[in-house]
């Protein structure tokens, strides 16, 4: 393989156009209060805000992972920038809840054409001595997102107004788009018949699953989390059923046959479930428990984006001595020990248990991050780069969705049997209940109460995601395979007569 001479140039774009995703997800969060005072936002309106990104997103990530591999993943990354800067803009001045919502699903649709394409793209364009370097810096981004965002947020709206965190999105994106069309080549898989129930019963899956993660911690077993847990097992079985039988699956479920996808998949879920009780917990801790500023919260997660930024470069030169395997397991287990130094922080304790912990974690995650992905790539042919990085995206994200969802219902239960049982039923319901019934009755007992509850089932919460991990990196040291795969490998033996994939300047 030639090596472009414009591939770092490339990656600087890719990681560009992964940062603004992140960044404004993250954002949002800083957002929602002066908006809901704005535009006059009722609760459930600021949850279908919230959520309309991360269904549409989540429910179109296989889809648009297929028609980058089809039509050209350059092409597709470029109209999903233009998409999401777009709709960026009309979030920026809308005048009302509707027209957010409406915005804000528009770029889940961009978001999803953007990031399945940007890794596709960095398998082409690096050398299988070069990707590991390429593929940590990218894999850093979301990290420096995840603390970058409510930081970038919180000085928007103290300098501007909330329609900021929008708006910036829009230089980025054309900057990107520009970038994109001087300096990327073309890339795509051999021609495919077009797949469209494949597409149908996926988005349907997707979307009924994430959202009946998302609606079961608010309403439990009710009648419309059922219909919606029927309706995804049903659509994604339906969906397993028709690609294992068409003769030209979107979606090449026989990559799970192979030992690095099957681990690196399983592997990335765990962990991804493990991090979602993460920022949930730890940011009311630092503000119920710590009493610290929503800026000042924002930055106490620094450690975890320095830790990563110094690690994932030696991860990268892991994978090159080690293989996927042992720099993973090391890695994970660094992971573990992150977790295990959160769940044993007490209501004294202050920050720095907290900062130690997060380094860890950022360090091992710096370090798993590169042999984990790259094990999972190194397993998808070249010519399904785009739905493999989709793949990749979806587990990501399904596994991120759960982790909220079971941790939140882990956190809450705990919570809620570490309080008195003589203190308000209200005030046993959440930290934040409690905090503002003891602010109005003047209960000093009841602030310290909460507190020591709040921090037990935080403990309680990181020693379940502690279990998660530790499960990863089992699955990491007896299924993946001792030394790295190259990245791009040929097309399975079903596939050895199909065209190769074409690179366009």
């Amino acid at each position: 393989m030639d090596r472009n001479p414009r591939r770092w140039w490339i990656l600087v774009v890719l990681c560009l156009s992964t940062l603004v995703l992140v960044i404004d997800n993250m954002a949002l969060n800083v957002a929602i209060p002066p908006l809901t005072e704005d535009l006059g936002a009722t609760a459930q309106d600021i949850q279908w805000i919230l959520d309309s990104y991360i269904l549409v997103f989540a429910g179109l990530l296989l889809t648009a992972g297929s028609l980058s591999d089809r039509f050209g993943r350059r092409k597709v990354m470029i109209i999903g920038l233009a998409l999401f800067g777009v709709a960026s803009m009309a979030a920026t001045f809308a005048g009302s809840p509707g027209m957010l919502i409406a915005a804000r699903a528009v770029m889940g649709i961009g978001g999803a054409l953007v990031l399945p394409s940007t890794l596709s793209i960095l398998i082409t364009v690096f050398d299988e001595d070069e990707r590991p370097r390429a593929m940590a810096a990218w894999g850093v981004v979301s990290m420096v997102g995840l603390v970058g965002g409510p930081i970038a947020g919180g000085v928007l709206i103290a300098h501007f107004w909330w329609g900021a965190v929008f708006l910036i999105n829009v230089p980025v994106a054309a900057v990107s788009i520009l970038a994109a069309a001087t300096l990327m080549p073309e890339s795509k898989g051999p021609w495919r018949k077009p797949d469209p129930l494949g597409m149908v019963l996926s988005v349907v899956g997707m979307v009924a699953l994430v959202w009946t993660i998302i609606e079961y911690p608010k309403n439990g077993m009710d009648a419309r989390t059922l219909v919606g847990g029927a309706v995804a097992l049903a659509a994604l079985a339906g969906f397993v059923f028709w690609e294992t039988r068409t003769d030209s699956p979107m979606v090449p479920l026989s990559l799970f046959r192979d030992r690095d996808f099957a681990g690196g998949s399983l592997s990335l879920t765990l962990v991804e479930i493990g991090n979602g009780g993460l920022l949930l917990a730890l940011t009311q801790y630092l503000q119920f428990v710590l009493g610290y500023s929503p800026m000042k919260t924002g930055l106490s997660f620094i450690p975890v984006a320095v830790a990563a930024l110094l690690f994932n470069g030696l991860g990268a030169s892991l994978v090159g001595r080690l293989g996927n395997k042992a720099t993973a397991v090391i890695g994970l287990l660094v992971v573990a020990a992150g977790f295990g130094t959160l769940a044993t922080v007490a209501p004294g304790d202050g920050y720095w248990p907290v900062a130690v912990g997060l380094f860890l974690m950022g360090a091992g995650s710096g370090l798993s991050m590169p042999a984990t992905i790259g094990a999972l790539m190194g397993a998808v042919p070249a010519e399904h780069a785009g739905v493999g990085s989709a793949l990749n995206d979806t587990i990501q994200q399904a596994g991120a969705a759960l982790g909220v969802a079971i941790l939140g219902t882990v956190l809450t239960s705990a919570y809620g049997s570490a309080m008195p049982s003589e203190a308000p039923e209200q005030a046993r319901r959440s930290i934040g209940d409690a905090l503002a019934i003891a602010a109005r009755t003047g209960d000093a007992n009841l602030v310290h109460q909460a507190r020591d509850a709040f921090t037990t089932a935080m403990g309680t919460t990181f020693l379940a995601s502690l279990t998660g991990v530790v499960a990863a990196t089992a699955l990491a040291l007896f299924v993946l395979r001792g030394r790295g795969t190259d990245t791009g490998a040929p097309a399975p033996e079903a596939d050895a007569d199909a065209p190769a994939a074409t690179v366009q300047a």
